[in-house]
């Protein structure tokens, strides 16, 4: 029988915490999610209140929801790639593992980052060298690096560079890999083409190093290296393949998370954006596609 883990990205919020990623996450109608610890863009972090986060245990206790399924993703200010700035990116994201700790949380995603023109070796080597200092052997948190579109100058949009990466950190245990299908199809890989993907994969890094899969469709034709997420069957990926990599035996209890595309009313309105997930999550396990699944979320949050 196939374990499917499927989540979406929640809202942790000074008030709620990890209690209110849970509720979310429940209305939903899903068993899994992820959320930052704060704002991706800052610094700023409010305290962590135990008493929300055992309130958080007890609903996920009730509901199923194992709380080594649950996914914390690393601030984007945090770029490792490059030598500007390393040491702030280091001692940032080493608060941000120790939050990870406090909270309980196992698995946090990590954005290889950027060379910023000093080329993919040399990015390679300082991802793999402040990785290095953050991580200290006693961390019960491990880190998944992303697998990247290609954007500028991202590291990480082919397996044999987030191979190297790994092939230089000492505590190899404590690294692992979250795989992204928009990123992977817009860096080149025919995703259509899933098993042949899978194979590279292994062979390259290995399965055993997959530790979480983001679900995204992408706006963009294979190979274009934009990086823009798209809504489950609206994308260039397809509803199909997207049902094929989500059921694939391969992936079989792996936690799979959404980062759709926020939907806005017709109006376009930027401060009118309302979440796609419980409407994709149904489609997901229904393992059927929703032609009017725009209309249906604007007709729910109207």
């Amino acid at each position: 029988m196939y374990d499917l883990i499927l989540g979406s990205h929640v809202s942790f919020t000074k008030d709620k915490q990890l209690y209110g990623c849970v509720l979310e996450t429940l209305d939903y109608g899903a068993n899994t999610f992820m959320f930052y610890t704060g704002a991706p863009q800052n610094t700023n972090r409010c305290e962590i209140y135990d008493e929300r986060t055992n309130e958080a245990y007890e609903i996920m206790k009730a509901n199923n929801i194992d709380i080594n399924n649950v996914i914390v993703h690393a601030p984007y200010i945090i770029n490792l790639a490059n030598k500007a700035n390393h040491d702030f990116s280091i001692n940032f994201l080493r608060q941000e593992i120790d939050r990870c700790r406090e909270l309980g949380v196992s698995k946090m995603v990590l954005h290889p980052g950027s060379h910023v023109g000093a080329g993919i070796s040399e990015g390679i080597k300082n991802i793999s060298d402040g990785l290095n200092r953050v991580l200290d052997g006693k961390d019960g948190v491990y880190i998944c690096l992303e697998t990247m579109a290609g954007k500028g100058s991202e590291v990480g949009s082919k397996f044999e560079e987030i191979k190297a990466i790994i092939d230089n950190i000492h505590d190899k245990d404590k690294i692992m890999v979250c795989l992204d299908t928009c990123h992977i199809s817009d860096a080149g890989y025919d995703v259509s083409d899933f098993d042949n993907v899978l194979e590279e994969f292994d062979r390259v890094i290995g399965l055993d190093k997959l530790g979480c899969i983001h679900i995204n469709d992408s706006k963009n034709v294979i190979g274009s290296h934009k990086d823009r997420h798209e809504n489950i069957g609206l994308g260039s990926i397809g509803f199909d393949n997207m049902i094929k990599i989500i059921y694939h035996e391969k992936l079989n209890g792996i936690p799979k998370i959404l980062e759709t595309p926020y939907v806005t009313m017709e109006d376009g309105s930027k401060d009118k954006m309302y979440p796609p997930y419980r409407f994709e999550i149904e489609m997901i396990k229904e393992k059927k596609y929703n032609d009017n699944l725009i209309n249906d979320i604007r007709d729910y949050y109207r």
